[in-house]
């Protein structure tokens, strides 16, 4: 018997949602790294790191199906009905996805269309890139001398914009921590709206590019200076924004540049 008979087989006709984490292959989970060796297709989105998918099992087709704000992307019904299309084939379909398939990754939308269709899936969980990319830059998304309470928020919405349809004013009163995904290139009307809404100008943000990989980088800043601050250094996506004093703990956990040599052969993200 392995020791990993625990873990369920990958039948065909299936479709398993997974997320792939926020980037480091050792923050895969057991159960995603056995179905990258089970399955027949992986359809990947462009954050799913390239080290990720060499587990992937000889033989298995990879196919790309990223969506990058302002670039040009496969449209989300378009990746739906291939996930349709490979599962009635028989296949075995491994749709994989950066941080965790239900956190803002439209994995939620993606099984409802396999549930009408009457196609079965399987959820894999992942590490959201709020949780495990800040920790990979040294803040804690919760810490009991600051925050018993935090809230994670898109940065635009379907249209591409700042969402309207979030209750600003109350976000800003009630979550002493706010973690923003997809919010780099509206930074300035975020922080804006959070100060009109009674954010301090002067509260800690930083900001983390490229979260757990070797080309990680973070700027700590201010909520009034972030848009300045990152225009400074040049930060692209994909990135995270946290709001909140937990930020200043960074000056002691950034075990990452303390106590981590460098690595020799830095492997970036692979990018659409």
């Amino acid at each position: 018997m392995s020791e990993l008979d625990f873990l369920p087989a990958f039948e065909p006709g299936w479709v398993w949602l997974a997320g792939a984490g926020p980037g480091d292959p050792a923050l895969l989970t057991l159960g995603v790294h056995d179905a990258l060796r089970q399955a027949d297709v992986v359809v990947h989105d462009a954050l799913v790191d390239g080290r990720v998918l060499r587990f992937a099992r000889t033989g298995a087709l990879l196919e790309f199906a990223g969506k990058r704000g302002g670039r040009p992307s496969c449209r989300q019904a378009d990746i739906t009905a291939r996930l349709i299309d490979l599962a009635r084939q028989g296949k075995r379909v491994l749709r994989l996805k950066g941080g965790d398939p239900f956190m803002f990754g439209r994995g939620g939308e993606e099984a409802q269309a396999l549930s009408r269709a009457g196609i079965p899936f399987r959820v894999l969980p992942g590490v959201t890139a709020g949780i495990g990319g800040l920790a990979y830059g040294g803040i804690p998304a919760t810490h009991r001398d600051f925050n018993s309470a935090v809230t994670f928020l898109t940065g635009h919405d379907a249209g591409g914009d700042v969402p309207d349809g979030l209750d600003w004013p109350a976000i800003a009163r009630g979550s002493p921590v706010i973690v923003i995904y997809m919010g780099l290139g509206k930074i300035g009307r975020i922080a804006d709206r959070l100060i009109a809404a009674g954010r301090a100008p002067g509260e800690a943000v930083a900001v983390v590019a490229d979260a757990s990989l070797p080309s990680q980088r973070v700027v700590e800043t201010t909520l009034a200076g972030a848009a300045e601050a990152v225009a400074a250094a040049g930060i692209s996506a994909p990135a995270l924004i946290v709001v909140g004093e937990v930020v200043k703990l960074r000056a002691e956990l950034d075990w990452m540049n303390r106590f981590v040599a460098p690595p020799t052969d830095a492997v970036s993200r692979r990018r659409a």
